[in-house]
């Protein structure tokens, strides 16, 4: 910036404003404006490069200076050091845009402080699909683009300062008038011809020689040194796996392909959902698609529902492809940033991982699959609310690619899509090899013939057809949707059940470490040996969970060796995959867990399939209940009848004629699309309808539930249309979590949800809650509790 003006203007300055405040009035005022345009300085009238900055922690943008020294540094996609408000240390800030412009004259912008970043970390479009779901989501655009980049990336896990050397600026221009040594010249050649920085043991194996003319070249000033961050360890460990021969493909598999290879080439941002049934070679079409995408020069994100399929999948798809990288939250900050680095540098083609894999920086995006992608996992529950569906379709949208959404069971609101138009619905009806759909038996459990003799939790149908299973050398897998040991701690004297403090909701008795625990909140107490209200010594467990039924199938089958996969016992990192390894090569018989093991896994040799209590999400207060029921139910059939010895199923329930049972049990997805979309369109509900579910919580009811009609009426009172509805304020089904009571509304419209987005984004501008209150908004939520 210029000078402002030299000490005798300023002088003059100076004396014109005492002859003003000694009253020498408009006179003395125009000779001092008289001077002004005289000044040679004009920086308030020239432009001036401006950084716009967006942060995770603050809504808004703002503008910032950048100061001569950071001019190249400071661009679009990098995070940059910034001072905000009256902090003493300057905070980080996503720069979103670079422009060259009047600073505003009403306001004194501050300069950039430094840049945090070498390279950017999001593209262009990657800023525009962060701004998109910032906008959908109702959050900030900064809390978007935090969700978009791994911590361990933020933070430059695994990295250290490394001394690096580059060509002085201009140097390539002297290069021929310079006298140097056939080695010095071979290491600007090198320098040169790289385009990049190097480190000097890395630049004096490229350009064959030792270090010294390096150091020379140093000491003569060609060459310009600089330390950097580096990764310690770039290239994470991989799986090795052998490499397989494609199998020969089914005509429904053929036509499919064809149909999704036409969008690749074409570069058509089509969204394909692949509707086929269990077994029916879905990601055999997926693995086509990408290998002509690849083959493109283009790579490929496939997004998997849980932590569990990622080994699976990414042996799946490393016995295809030579470069595959897996990115989930499982892994080490350093080997997440290892993996990204190497995507964001264009030397993976295939990314494989749960949600969060829908923002990997590929270079040329060619095509997203979602598989399962009827599951809730892709969903966020934490701010950016965000559906990895929606963003991967916005994503494909923009960098024209195709999106492929396959699943045996589809979500309503993806096959009502498919129905009208807006997605191209592709079918496989068949099994490979025309296998057949392994036949499910609902095992009425009112009734006591089918009641276990031990009071256990496997039935007698069920014992039989697992004992017969391990008999014949063939595995089983049991689905349990609890974990714990045992659901509810009761006393049979008083009726008192411990409860968690914070959460009013029973603890969870864990058998492995003897404690009750809380899975909302992690709260944890020992098991009270008597009982809290009246001392009584009859506490019983009640309930059965996933520990449970461990210990039940081990005194059932003492010879079988069981394996159980849930949250608690896949805490370490690998344990997944050291399961499912162990399933695979028939060390284990028998796979008992939670929902982990309902989707996705092929095992040929499971010739029995049971689900313990199906009823356990079947009358939640949950519109989606009988939908999630179906899926986790069809889904868990599945799993059998892939190899040639087929396969049965076994459902308990104390409903067996309860329609999404019945439609599961015919492995008919059709007539329960029909009667439970009929049912949808009556209320209004998705996919009829769009909804945004507004969450108030505090720890004192009182002051949260007056708040929560405090927005209600102010939202009723500037209502954007007739034929919107709001519902609420009403306690949530899960009236206390984490020591905060919970109310809620539901915003439902038939029209587009924009109407209602500005009337929240007003709302929580100009409604200030009480200290300790807060409110959150959920657009198109999944959980409802």
């Amino acid at each position: 910036m210029a000078k402002e003006g030299s000490e005798d203007q300023n002088r003059v300055c100076r004396n014109s404003v005492r002859k003003r405040r000694r009253g020498e009035g408009m006179e003395a005022q125009g000779r001092l404006f008289e001077l002004l345009p005289e000044q040679p300085w004009q920086a308030d009238d020239e432009r001036r490069p401006l950084a716009r900055v967006v942060f995770a922690d603050w809504e808004g943008e703002f503008d910032y200076l950048i100061p001569d020294s950071l001019r190249q540094q400071v661009e679009p996609g990098r995070r940059l050091w910034v001072p905000f408000g009256r902090r003493r240390k300057p905070v980080i800030g996503y720069c979103v845009a670079v422009d060259h412009r009047l600073p505003p004259p009403d306001k004194k912008l501050k300069a950039v402080a430094g840049v945090a970043d070498q390279q950017p970390l999001f593209t262009g479009s990657m800023l525009q699909t962060a701004r998109w779901l910032a906008e959908y989501y109702l959050c900030s655009w900064g809390q978007a683009l935090e969700a978009a980049v791994p911590s361990g990336v933020r933070s430059q896990a695994g990295t250290r300062l490394t001394l690096v050397v580059g060509l002085k600026p201009g140097l390539l221009d002297q290069l021929a008038e310079l006298r140097l040594s056939p080695q010095q010249r071979a290491v600007l050649d090198c320098l040169a011809s790289a385009g990049e920085v190097m480190t000097i043991r890395e630049l004096a194996r490229r350009a064959g020689c030792s270090t010294a003319p390096i150091q020379q070249l140093r000491k003569r000033g060609l060459l310009v040194s600089s330390r950097v961050r580096r990764l310690s360890h770039p290239t994470p460990p991989t799986l090795a796996v052998e490499r397989t021969a494609p199998p020969p493909l089914t005509d429904e598999q053929l036509q499919a392909r064809e149909a999704i290879r036409q969008a690749v080439e074409q570069e058509r941002p089509d969204v394909f959902l692949l509707h086929g049934v269990t077994g029916s070679g879905k990601t055999e079409v997926y693995i086509h698609v990408i290998e002509r995408a690849v083959a493109l020069g283009k790579q490929a994100i496939v997004l998997v529902p849980e932590v569990s399929l990622t080994p699976q999948t990414e042996e799946r798809f490393r016995s295809r492809f030579s470069r595959v990288a897996v990115l989930h939250s499982y892994q080490s900050d350093p080997e997440r940033h290892g993996y990204w680095r190497e995507i964001y540098e264009g030397r993976v083609d295939v990314v494989v991982g749960p949600r969060s894999a829908v923002f990997a920086p590929v270079p040329r995006l060619g095509l997203v699959v979602i598989d399962e992608e009827h599951d809730a996992s892709f969903k966020q529950e934490i701010t950016p609310r965000y559906h990895a569906r929606e963003v991967a379709r916005y994503r494909c949208r923009l960098e024209k690619a195709p999106l492929i959404l396959g699943s045996a069971t589809p979500s309503l609101e993806s096959y009502w899509r498919a129905q009208q138009g807006e997605y191209q619905l592709l079918r496989l009806t068949r099994r490979i090899e025309g296998r057949p759909m392994p036949p499910v038996r609902l095992i009425d459990m009112r009734d006591p013939s089918h009641r276990s003799v031990s009071a256990g939790s496997v039935s007698r149908p069920l014992h039989q057809a697992i004992h017969q299973a391990l008999a014949e050398k063939h595995q089983v897998i049991l689905l349990l949707n609890r974990r714990g040991y045992a659901t509810v701690i009761q006393c049979m004297a008083c009726g008192h059940v411990v409860r968690c403090p914070q959460c009013d909701i029973p603890l969870t008795h864990h058998r492995v470490d003897v404690q009750a625990k809380c899975h909302y909140c992690g709260h944890e107490q020992p098991l009270p040996e008597n009982c809290p209200g009246c001392r009584s010594e009859t506490i019983r467990l009640l309930g059965r969970g996933t520990q449970r039924l461990e210990v039940e199938l081990q005194a059932r089958f003492p010879q079988a060796v069981c394996v159980r996969m849930d949250s608690d016992a896949m805490r370490k990192p690998g344990a997944h995959a050291a399961a499912l390894a162990k399933f695979r090569d028939g060390t284990a018989h028998i796979l008992l867990g939670t929902q982990m093991i309902a989707k996705g896994l092929d095992f040929p040799n499971v010739t029995v399939v049971g689900v313990i209590h199906a009823d356990a999400a079947l009358h939640w207060p949950d519109f989606r209940s009988a939908e999630r029921t179906f899926q986790l139910v069809t889904q868990v059939a599945g799993r059998t009848g892939r190899g040639p010895a087929g396969g049965r199923v076994y459902v308990q329930t104390y409903t067996p004629e309860h329609p999404a049972l019945l439609a599961a049990a015919h492995h008919d997805y059709e007539s329960f699309a029909r009667s439970e979309l009929a049912a949808r369109r009556r209320f209004g509900y998705p996919p009829f309808g769009q909804m945004i579910r507004v969450v108030v919580r505090g720890p004192v009811a009182e002051e949260a539930e007056k708040f929560a009609e405090t927005l209600g009426n102010f939202l009723r009172q500037k209502w954007p249309t007739t034929d919107a509805r709001l519902l609420g304020p009403a306690v949530a089904p899960m009236a206390k979590l984490q020591g905060k009571y919970r109310f809620h509304l539901l915003l439902l419209t038939c029209e587009n949800l924009d109407p209602l987005r500005r009337l929240l984004r007003e709302a929580r501008r100009t409604l200030n809650p009480p200290d300790q209150v807060h409110w959150i908004a959920d657009v198109e939520p999944l959980d409802m509790l």
